[in-house]
């Protein structure tokens, strides 16, 4: 009896265990050289793109030959973020664990829509959920779930707050309302919210960017004014929404005296905690979040500072029950349909990865006690920077309890676009060039767990010679 011949597509166990060996080594290979190279992409993108172009899929051309190409692309052609030198945005050098999960979840490829066809998987991700609204301070009738980043987290939240202000909006949409549902979020927030109210249907015009204090934060004052002024316009207010580490700057909206105001208006209040939320691993720390537990709804994004690979966000809910009265349904070729248990019943998601166990191994792993540490190192490595600086006369303006500096250069010295156009042709580090309170200024943020004294020296050195 003949036998067919194995497929490229599943080789054999010996063929399946020699490619990930070489896999293995070579990224571990390509990693060495990452770290002691430039940050910045290095590629000739028209070389790439002929040779891209010759992918043309007519003649196989074998995994291991695309293995070593692909790897090879990447190490020339990206930013990267795993470079104890990137001072970027809020991408880390994903954990261990969490690269071991997605190992993991790849074999089993578990399909996460229903308890009852991937019981284990949707229990761990339960469990973790469970585990950090309690580290967060929310009641034992909190729920969530994992999410592809903390859009989607946020568009949940928002979702959430107009089923609940008013119980047509499920089946009528905005046509329910009396007037345009509104939202109100810092000037300094993320600005993804315009797209969460286009994508929700109730337009961008809803969202109400709030004036500041002049400190980079959320100023209720003048929320409060904004609220008033809207109603008599004849819009609903629906939600507030305060930010826990805002992109800029890293600072924290005034979260109980948001939570006061939205209570006392009958409104939502979510906290978008993506970045800033890490904190609760911190005893020390901890505190700057104080008013987050008071929250209807939270965003946190485990591929930021709790350093799991992207996109693995979260969303916690006071109330599990006000998910399932958001997202229930009912689809009989679906094995289930329990809103307690089966998350498809209860998020905007329906086929779903296996998140949740990136965060799970790595918290297993380390524990509360080595996500603090986490933290606090990549904030004692801004304070080193920050006192390195000074001693420059550089200025910092910002005053954020996270690991982000707002930076000026001393005066006379060269403007901020320049800096930061030459720190990056040089690939010697990676920064941004950012605004804080309508300023210029070079931003500096400690994402990697393994940024040493020696990486923020190096940095010094490049802010002072680009600023000459």
């Amino acid at each position: 009896m003949s036998t067919a011949s194995p497929s490229p597509l599943f080789p054999p166990r010996a063929e399946r265990e020699r490619l990930d060996d070489l896999l293995t080594h070579a990224l571990a290979d390509a990693h060495e050289r990452i770290v002691r190279g430039p940050v910045t992409p290095q590629i000739d993108l028209s070389v790439f793109r002929r040779e891209l172009a010759e992918f043309n899929y007519a003649t196989p051309r074998g995994l291991e030959r695309v293995l070593s190409w692909t790897i090879a692309q990447l190490e020339q052609g990206l930013v990267h973020v795993t470079h104890p030198r990137y001072f970027g945005l809020f991408n880390p050098n994903p954990s261990f664990p969490a690269q071991c999960a997605d190992r993991i979840a790849a074999v089993f490829n578990p399909q996460l829509a229903t308890a009852t066809t991937s019981p284990v998987a949707v229990e761990i991700e339960s469990h973790v959920i469970r585990s950090i609204a309690r580290r967060v301070g929310l009641p034992g009738e909190a729920g969530g779930h994992f999410t592809t980043g903390g859009s989607e987290a946020n568009l949940t939240a928002l979702l959430c707050a107009l089923t609940q202000a008013h119980h047509g909006f499920a089946t009528e949409g905005t046509r329910a309302f009396s007037g345009l549902p509104t939202l109100y979020v810092s000037r300094e927030c993320h600005l993804a919210w315009i797209k969460i109210a286009h994508q929700v249907g109730i337009g961008r015009a809803a969202v109400r960017f709030v004036e500041t204090d002049g400190t980079g934060r959320m100023d209720p004052h003048a929320l409060e004014r904004q609220l008033q002024s809207d109603r008599q316009e004849g819009r609903v207010p629906v939600m507030i929404a305060a930010t826990a580490g805002t992109t800029n700057a890293g600072m924290i909206d005034p979260l109980a005296a948001c939570a006061d105001l939205a209570r006392k208006s009958g409104m939502w209040f979510h906290v978008d905690a993506a970045w800033g939320g890490a904190l609760i691993a911190s005893d020390r720390l901890r505190g700057a979040l104080a008013g987050m537990e008071a929250a209807d709804s939270i965003t946190i994004d485990a591929h930021k500072w709790f350093a799991t690979t992207m996109g693995c966000g979260m969303i916690f809910v006071r109330d599990a029950a006000v998910l399932a009265s958001t997202f229930q349904l009912s689809a009989d070729f679906m094995p289930s349909n329990d809103a307690s248990v089966d998350p498809y019943v209860s998020s905007v998601q329906w086929s779903r990865r296996f998140l949740g166990l990136r965060l799970f191994l790595a918290l297993a792993a380390a524990g509360w006690t080595g996500y603090a540490g986490h933290v606090e190192r990549s904030i004692e490595r801004i304070d080193l920077l920050k006192d390195k600086l000074a001693e420059r006369g550089w200025h910092v303006v910002n005053d954020s309890r996270l690991a982000v500096l707002c930076l000026e250069p001393p005066v006379g010295q060269n403007e901020v676009p320049t800096i930061v156009r030459r720190i990056l042709d040089s690939g010697r580090v990676w920064v941004s060039a950012a605004t804080f309170e309508r300023r210029p200024v070079v931003r500096v943020c400690a994402t990697h767990g393994e940024t040493a004294p020696d990486d923020v020296m190096e940095l010094v050195s490049a802010l002072e010679q680009s600023a000459l």
